[in-house]
């Protein structure tokens, strides 16, 4: 079932919209009279919002368009408009809009739009599958993302892979750069040769040299027999160098000459050694700004900076926490020979609130040591270190807004107080929407809605009264 939204000041009009809409066929849709506080929903197809629900005077046309995918990230924007609007609404169109209706709306034109949408979503999955087959089978759970930041990340890999540039991957610690690393390998003419990596940072200063380049027998104290260097390991393949911003001025000198004429020399030694590597370094430091305070060279930074790839925080890609957190489920499963499930709701919606300073390895970590703790196939609250939940199990109670307007604070709370009513009260009813629908006092559909905004599915709720 395609689901679809429509924001605009107006409520009789958002109402009248979506009779249309539901009369055209049998889709699922909500409305809303306002575009700020807006929750995020990677399920809405389609987005019906009027102009006045984008204009802003602080605000461009594409700014105002971003906000909302940020919302709504798979979802067609279609803009609603008066004829003294139809400016605004071509300049959104023109700002990545799909396309724009013009009030009164015809329930033709509405249903010619749909179409259109629905068209432009089957070309788009037809294409996003053909890019799936440039993946290996062992990437594809890992490139299954639902976030606009890393779909961007692994366009830039599909483009990059195949050649033999140097990459700099940057973003903070746990955010999985090695493995951006490995995938890039996997996918280049070099997959078949060697993948070699290298912690700079936990190497000691005066080791570095001897475990890049390799060492004579001789050359220093300990050395007793030659040594190849991860340089020459790596020949024909790819080398990572993780931390790179952490060596010395002397290593950034020889990894300068090696980039620039693919020749090393073992330390000690005399005899030049060419080499066939392809370099992906990586830091979760401003390389910028450690050449501003000449920490680090900066013609060595420009070579390393060929191509450089961003990887996002965790907090920047919320929507891929319970993709992730279910991945990591089915890893540890086969690991510690455990038969987890699920996760309970009520933590799923602490694990999207929280921060994750750690990134996606904090996740990793947290989700191994609750599937040990956890006796029973759904992750409880219990499981979960105190830092994200009380000794009860309740979630813990985050600090009151005071940034937000009272209205916006206001709803913030309201929605999880309905999150959490909603999921005691369907846990109670063992899932079963009809009879959640009547103790709420509420009807079936009103709950359908209600379980959608709030990312609420009744298979999650079934047997758990045991």
């Amino acid at each position: 079932m395609r689901k679809m939204l429509v924001i605009t000041r107006d409520g009789n009009r958002s109402e009248e919209i979506g009779d249309q809409i539901d009369q055209i066929e049998e889709i699922l849709t909500e409305t809303s009279t306002e575009s700020s506080g807006l929750e995020d929903d990677r399920e809405v197809d389609t987005l019906f919002v009027d102009v006045e629900s984008l204009q802003n005077k602080s605000k461009s046309m594409t700014k105002a368009l971003n906000d909302l995918w940020k919302h709504y990230p798979s979802a067609s924007i279609v803009v609603m408009a008066t004829e003294d609007q139809t400016k605004e609404a071509v300049d959104a169109v023109k700002a990545g809009a799909f396309d724009y209706l013009t009030h009164p709306i015809e329930k033709e034109e509405l249903g010619l739009v749909m179409e259109k949408v629905r068209e432009s979503d089957v070309l788009q999955s037809e294409l996003d599958y053909l890019r799936g087959q440039f993946w290996n089978e062992d990437s594809l759970e890992y490139v299954d993302t639902r976030s606009k930041s890393m779909r961007d990340v692994f366009a830039k890999i599909r483009q990059v892979a195949g050649t033999r540039t140097t990459v700099l991957l940057t973003g903070e610690t746990g955010t999985g750069k090695s493995l951006i690393a490995k995938l890039i390998h996997a996918h280049s003419n070099r997959k078949d040769m060697p993948f070699i990596s290298v912690h700079c940072g936990a190497i000691p200063d005066t080791l570095v040299e001897s475990e890049l380049f390799g060492h004579e027998k001789g050359s220093f104290t300990g050395a007793i027999r030659r040594k190849l260097g991860k340089f020459e390991l790596a020949h024909e393949g790819t080398i990572f160098l993780d931390e790179i911003g952490t060596v010395s001025q002397s290593v950034q000198v020889k990894l300068l000459n090696v980039i620039q004429e693919r020749i090393i020399q073992r330390v000690g030694g005399e005899n030049d050694i060419s080499v066939d590597v392809r370099i992906i370094a990586a830091t979760n430091e401003d390389m910028a700004q450690l050449c501003d305070d000449g920490k680090f060279r900066r013609d060595l930074f420009y070579r390393l900076n060929v191509f450089p790839i961003r990887i996002p925080p965790l907090r920047e890609r919320r929507e891929d926490i319970p993709r992730l957190s279910e991945g990591f489920i089915r890893q540890f499963n086969g690991l510690l020979n455990t038969e987890i499930k699920g996760i309970h709701p009520q933590v799923l919606d602490t694990l999207l609130e929280y921060d994750w300073p750690g990134n996606v390895r904090e996740l990793e970590n947290v989700i191994e040591r609750a599937c040990i703790l956890e006796t029973g196939d759904i992750l409880q609250p219990e499981s979960f270190p105190p830092d994200l939940m009380d000794v009860q199990g309740e979630v813990v109670t985050s600090p009151v807004k005071t940034s937000l307007p009272l209205k916006e604070a206001r709803q913030i709370t309201v929605d999880r107080f309905e999150k959490q009513y909603l999921s005691s009260l369907l846990e109670q009813c063992n899932g079963v929407v009809k009879v959640t629908a009547e103790k709420a006092g509420i009807t079936t559909r009103q709950l359908s809605k209600l379980m959608n905004r709030h990312g609420l599915k009744r298979c999650d709720f079934k047997n758990k009264k045991q």
